[in-house]
């Protein structure tokens, strides 16, 4: 049927752009099957559940550090607002959210390590690969006052979900995030601990 049917000879000249046209094609979508993780898109914002959470943030490690913070849902992330007292006057402190919202131990070991659902190297947040816990260094006034002014992208209020951090702890360090050494930025002792806990 093929020799006598009209247009054999057209499909003939044209086979063999059309072959390497679906070979080319089916290269292509292999190679974008196998695309690098680390270079994926970041995720959908988180959605919250929770409209206000606080945390009061309490001594650890012997410091005389405490504060109060408020965290909203904003831009697919949380934001955390407040002023924390007792640091060193003019010095800069790591500030990240952890894992566990038990800030019982006397260090604040019991908090666990930084919160990091998405098992990413640590870093600093909003250039390249950081934990979602992660937060620029706080520095505080004369007067050892730090007032935060913090976003946690990609992180839900509520809900209940891998990226909640509603139960979690805040925690303060005695030092500075280097941002580099792993898994904490060598930022030193936990001075303040405190549970996050929404309430509305």
């Amino acid at each position: 049927l093929l020799a006598t049917s009209p247009g054999t000879s057209a499909m003939r000249r044209h086979a063999p752009r059309l072959l390497a046209s679906l070979v080319a094609t089916g290269l292509l979508a292999s190679c974008a099957s196998t695309v690098p993780a680390d270079t994926a898109r970041e995720p959908a914002p988180a959605i919250s559940e929770a409209r206000e959470a606080i945390a009061n943030l309490a001594p650890a490690s012997g410091s005389l550090v405490s504060g109060s913070l408020r965290l909203l849902p904003m831009g697919g992330g949380v934001h955390v607002t407040g002023e924390i007292g007792g640091l060193t006057p003019g010095g800069t402190h790591a500030f990240h959210i952890h894992e566990t919202g038990d800030c019982s131990a006397a260090d604040a070991s019991s908090a666990g390590g930084h919160f990091n659902p998405r098992n990413r190297a640590h870093g600093r947040a909003g250039q390249g690969a950081h934990h979602a816990g992660d937060a620029d260094n706080l520095m505080a006034d004369a007067r050892g006052v730090a007032r935060v002014d913090r976003h946690f992208a990609f992180v839900a209020l509520g809900g209940g979900g891998a990226t909640d951090v509603v139960g979690r702890a805040v925690v303060v360090h005695a030092g500075v995030d280097d941002y580099l050494s792993q898994p904490a930025g060598n930022a030193g002792a936990r001075v303040a601990c405190g549970v996050i806990r929404a309430t509305r």
